[in-house]
């Protein structure tokens, strides 16, 4: 119960929002119209009981007229209740899309919030495989949260609309035992009612532990294909080493937790299958025994047996809703579960952003330097890694930094970027000032060249003469007439060619700080040269800040600055003036 009451507290925190959006009244509108539907099905339900009673009396009676009017009757009940189901059913999926929409939406806008999705993998596994959560958990829950819904309205509307029926019945056909006639005001509800709760008691038992194997087997699935994409993403690397052989065992492994946790789900479906159908079953002729002796014993006629086994079939559903959405209810825990972890997530990871104990990104009116003032940046698991107690990038100065592998170059760069929250002291970046930041292996969007050039800019930003010269300029003549083609350029491209690319997108968006994290160590040391002269003559107003190994690289530069041990960490300082090119 405590875990319910838990789960139901989550999905009001996750449900509640999309009803008070701006799809609010869209939104309660379908809501509303698919719950007056279903409470209309009840009501229709209700008339084919009492038609279930005219009806086979009519037949015992063997009166024409009546079962021609019950006929007719009956066809107009049932049209109508074809019209609704379908009605619901369009109405249900209609709102289903409007809500996974809406959830879709402020899921992606937090998880891209602000490099979230980032720190959320910083942080470890606390909510992995976050695109299973916005594709599969979000469409999963909002299915299951309405058909659960619908599904406890229906059976608390049936319950209050068939047990005054069943109870009617209960006094005109008294239980007959052993010849017996025992009159028990509402017997066949108080039977309904302890036949359900054995019922339920006795499910859960068998089917409890289906919650926390369906949560590891959306996790499996996930973590399975997550790993898929990596091979696919990373299958000339793999050629290139034959790593094949490898890669199979380890996704054979991962397919294996799947199985194994799917022979888990299967042996306790199987147990609750088992026992859900036999009670199913019973509940069918269950009716029959209660009522059959008054029958035989001319108290009541055939119209009243069916109708009270109609009425004790929809009182004893109703009262067992439980064991028929079990299943369901199990995997939508575990959907709950996801989604409740996802949010937390990213609560955390903005939370590592906002702390008051975290470094500090300001910006300064005025200001004509980055400065960085107390900086100690820190590892997740807490170990120091860079101390800068004093430190200016000048506004128009070419800086080089240098320092052994690991000593957290590329984490300063991140820090300066805003998106590295592990640590303390404060970065002041002039105000309106952009930066942009390309490191050793670029990203471009699949699609168009035009698009991944122009990244993050809007598809359009720039004219096709302003592109094309761009790439012109870097050493990719043969791409400028291919600006329109579509293709997956992280694939295509050579590393050489991705960070020329990379660089056609600097001279695009101009930017006032640019960092260089090894953005051209892929290419030869004359290419490379032409390309620092490049950026030179063309962006003559943008600061040059450079990580790279090359002693080449000093002449393209006029401040040398360094990372050097000092203790457990290392401390940012210049190191001394490299020749001017």
């Amino acid at each position: 119960m405590n875990n319910t009451r838990s789960t139901l507290a989550t999905v009001w925190r996750i449900a509640a929002p999309y009803f008070s959006s701006e799809d609010k009244w869209a939104g309660r509108g379908l809501l509303a119209a698919v719950i007056a539907i279903e409470l209309a099905i009840v009501g229709l339900n209700v008339m084919f009981n009492f038609w279930n009673s005219r009806f086979y009396n009519a037949l015992q009676d063997r009166n024409w007229d009546s079962f021609v009017t019950e006929i007719i009757f009956f066809s107009v009940l049932a049209a109508t209740f074809i019209a609704l189901a379908v009605y619901q059913l369009y109405l249900n999926q209609w709102l289903q899309i409007r809500w996974r929409q809406w959830m879709t939406k402020q899921y992606l806008g937090e998880w891209l919030h602000q490099a979230n999705h980032y720190r959320m993998q910083l942080q470890g596994d606390a909510a992995d495989n976050p695109d299973q959560r916005m594709t599969d958990d979000v469409k999963l829950f909002v299915d299951r949260t309405l058909n659960i819904g619908l599904q406890l309205l229906s059976s608390i509307v049936t319950l209050a609309s068939f047990v005054g029926i069943l109870w009617g019945l209960s006094n005109a056909a008294p239980l007959q035992l052993f010849g017996q006639e025992y009159f028990i005001p509402g017997y066949l509800v108080w039977i309904a009612l302890i036949y359900s709760v054995l019922g339920t008691i006795l499910t859960h038992l068998i089917g409890w532990r289906l919650v926390g194997i369906d949560f590891r087997q959306q996790q499996y699935e996930a973590d399975f294909r997550f790993n898929l994409v990596r091979v696919r993403e990373n299958s000339e690397q793999i050629a290139l080493l034959r790593g094949e052989t490898a890669e199979r065992e380890r996704l054979l492994v991962r397919f294996g937790r799947v199985v194994e946790n799917w022979l888990a789900i299967m042996s306790r479906t199987k147990k609750l299958t088992a026992f859900t159908a036999s009670y199913n079953q019973a509940s069918v002729i269950f009716p029959y025994i209660l009522v059959a002796p008054a029958y035989f014993a001319n108290k009541i006629q055939l119209g009243a047996v069916m109708q009270t086994a109609s009425a004790f079939s929809s009182v004893q559903g109703a009262l067992s809703v439980f064991i028929t959405i079990y299943r369901s209810f199990a995997e939508w825990q575990a959907v709950v579960s996801r989604l409740d972890g996802f949010e937390v997530g990213i609560a955390s990871a903005r939370e590592l952003a906002t702390g008051r104990d975290g470094i500090r990104v300001v910006e300064a009116a005025g200001h004509g330097a980055i400065d960085l003032k107390g900086l100690a940046l820190r590892l997740p698991n807490g170990t120091p890694l860079v101390n800068a107690e004093q430190f200016s990038l000048r506004k128009g100065e070419r800086t080089l930094m240098t320092g052994p592998s690991g000593s957290g170059k590329s984490t300063l760069f991140r820090a300066i970027a805003g998106i590295w929250p592990f640590g303390a002291g404060s970065i002041t970046i002039p105000a309106g000032a952009t930066l942009m930041l390309l490191p050793q292996r670029p990203y471009f969007p699949t699609g168009s060249l035009r698009g991944a050039v122009e990244y993050p800019s809007t598809e359009g930003s720039f004219t096709d003469l302003q592109i094309s010269s761009a790439l012109e300029q870097v050493g990719l003549p043969r791409l400028a007439a291919q600006i329109g083609e579509h293709g997956h350029w992280n694939r295509t491209l050579s590393l050489g060619e991705q960070q020329r690319l990379g660089l056609a997108r600097a001279l695009l968006h101009a930017p006032h700080y640019l960092f260089l994290d090894e953005a051209t160590a892929s290419l030869d040391e004359p290419s490379e040269a032409a390309l620092y002269r490049l950026l030179e003559e063309t962006l003559p107003q943008t600061t040059i800040v450079s990580i790279g190994h090359r002693s080449t690289l000093d002449a393209f530069h006029q401040r040398n600055v360094s990372l050097v041990r000092d203790g457990e960490r290392f401390t940012l300082g210049d190191a001394g003036e490299p020749s001017k090119p």
